[in-house]
């Protein structure tokens, strides 16, 4: 039987792999063709519209940007410019996995490059990303978070569930991260959580998502504050919630509203059912 440390190092290992780059589908292809593409130290980044108007589209694991296809189509038709970029290691972009802080820099650069920001939203592993880059100072008017998470700790904690992992090589894992890129630093897991914003927020959430958690909604709807409104969900799972007509609807015009829009409650009851990824095999699968 394998040590508990060796156990977590194996465990890092397969925790920081894609293992798959998203393809352009069908459904997306003459949007993604129409970006105006530039290639940043190995990023590959997009940008629809006439500049003005930016809106930062984030997107989460094993995913890539042309899966906001139907909000670019949107986003546009309402005057606004999408910018997105492939994260290392996804879609078309080269290199390596980065942390975080390395989305932090690559959002602060397409900031330089085309903000401030009229709006961000982000999917998934995205929300993490985004939420960070903006609280340390990207500017953006709103934030909608579509089935994001909220917890950093969440990466691990939902890997170990799937594999069947027990505490001590999460402890591992977890210690694992935090030397491998993060110079050991153990205050990550608040650090890089979501936290207190100063902007209008909207989460997005589905009841039936076996990907992320829905009570990762809640969790994001506490640590963010009074300022966070949440839109529930049914019926669409952790994918296809990010194409569908009415949140792409709801989405955008939460972007628009100068006001909150009165049928967005601003909590989620207590029982939001907890979601169990299944896909065991291809290990934590945060992807759209």
């Amino acid at each position: 039987m394998l040590s508990p440390r060796l156990s977590g190092q194996l465990a890092f290992k397969l925790w920081r792999r894609p293992l798959a780059r998203g393809q352009v589908r069908p459904d997306e292809q003459s949007v993604h063709e129409a970006a105006r593409v530039e290639i940043v130290d190995n990023v590959t980044t997009y940008a629809w519209g006439d500049g003005k108007r930016p809106v930062l589209l984030v997107h989460g694991w094993r995913s890539r940007a042309s899966r906001f296809a139907g909000l670019v189509t949107r986003l546009l038709e309402l005057g606004y410019s999408p910018v997105s970029y492939d994260a290392p290691a996804h879609g078309d972009s080269e290199g390596e996995v980065v942390s975080i802080l390395g989305h932090q820099r690559i959002i602060r650069a397409l900031e330089e490059r085309h903000g401030p920001f009229d709006g961000v939203i982000a999917h998934s592993l995205g929300a993490l990303f985004a939420l960070y880059a903006v609280r340390e100072g990207v500017a953006a008017q709103r934030l909608v978070m579509i089935s994001g998470v909220a917890e950093f700790g969440y990466l691990a904690d939902a890997f170990c569930a799937q594999l069947g992992l027990g505490p001590k090589i999460n402890r591992e894992l977890r210690r694992q991260i935090e030397r491998r890129y993060f110079d050991s630093d153990d205050q990550i897991w608040t650090r890089f959580s979501a936290a207190t914003g100063k902007v209008e927020l909207l989460v997005i959430h589905n009841d039936e998502d076996d990907i992320v958690d829905p009570r990762q909604a809640q969790v994001l709807l506490r640590s963010y504050g009074e300022r966070a409104h949440f839109l529930p969900t049914t019926g669409l799972g952790h994918r296809r919630i990010l194409s569908d007509p009415a949140v792409i609807t709801e989405a955008v015009a939460f972007l628009q509203d100068a006001d909150v829009p009165s049928s967005v409650p601003s909590s989620v009851p207590s029982d939001v059912p907890s979601g169990v990824p299944s896909d065991v095999a291809e290990g934590l699968d945060l992807s759209a």
